[in-house]
């Protein structure tokens, strides 16, 4: 069980989180919506522990795995080498059976640079997946794709959540997104943010 209790997070003198609690059960999907600049990704990288400053508390398994707005891969590693390198104990062939299964099967050996951004969103999901996350932390990970290939992308990411069942959070500001892939969404909104259900 994912639990966040913040009670308060500025920068400066600027508050940007109010009270913010709520708890993710295992293999639950969670879906925090908000307009830009509500602090949604701040939200996310307090629960993910990237940003300790705030007060409060959160409880997370040790095993978590994040997928940022951007891919965030190494662009100097092939995307082969960008899932064993993360992942020490991932043999070569699990990491070339994550990249079949995300639809980069005859990539393997390409460098970031050569991928569309499409192609880069599918292996940042891969490399995500290939640690056997107990937890899911995504911050729009669909945001600036084109409708046909943000559809598969959902569609992919739909699949591989059913198949490996983490307790996911993400982001987002398309209900759309949120109606499809979430069990359960939440509205970020005010100054500071709190949350709200939304369904």
């Amino acid at each position: 069980m994912i639990r966040v209790d913040i009670r308060a997070k500025s920068f400066g003198d600027t508050p940007v989180l109010g009270p913010v609690a709520f708890q993710i059960a295992p293999g639950e999907t969670v879906a925090i919506l908000g307009p830009s600049g509500i602090g949604k990704s701040t939200l996310l990288r307090i629960v993910a522990g990237l940003d300790t400053d705030y007060q409060g508390s959160v409880t997370r398994p040790d095993r978590l795995a994040m997928v940022f707005q951007e891919p965030t891969l190494l662009p100097w590693r092939s995307a082969l080498k960008n899932l064993t390198l993360v992942h020490r104990g991932l043999s070569r062939n699990s990491a070339r059976d994550m990249l079949a299964r995300v639809g980069l099967a005859d990539k393997e050996t390409a460098f970031p640079g050569q991928l569309s951004l499409g192609q880069q969103r599918r292996l940042a999901l891969a490399r995500a997946f290939a640690g056997q996350p107990q937890f899911l932390i995504m911050d729009e990970p669909f945001v600036s794709l084109d409708p046909a290939t943000a559809d598969a992308m959902l569609a992919l990411t739909e699949r591989l959540i059913a198949e490996h069942r983490p307790a996911t959070l993400f982001v987002t500001h398309d209900r759309a997104e949120a109606d499809r892939l979430a069990d359960r969404a939440l509205d970020l909104a005010g100054r500071p943010a709190t949350l709200s259900p939304t369904r």
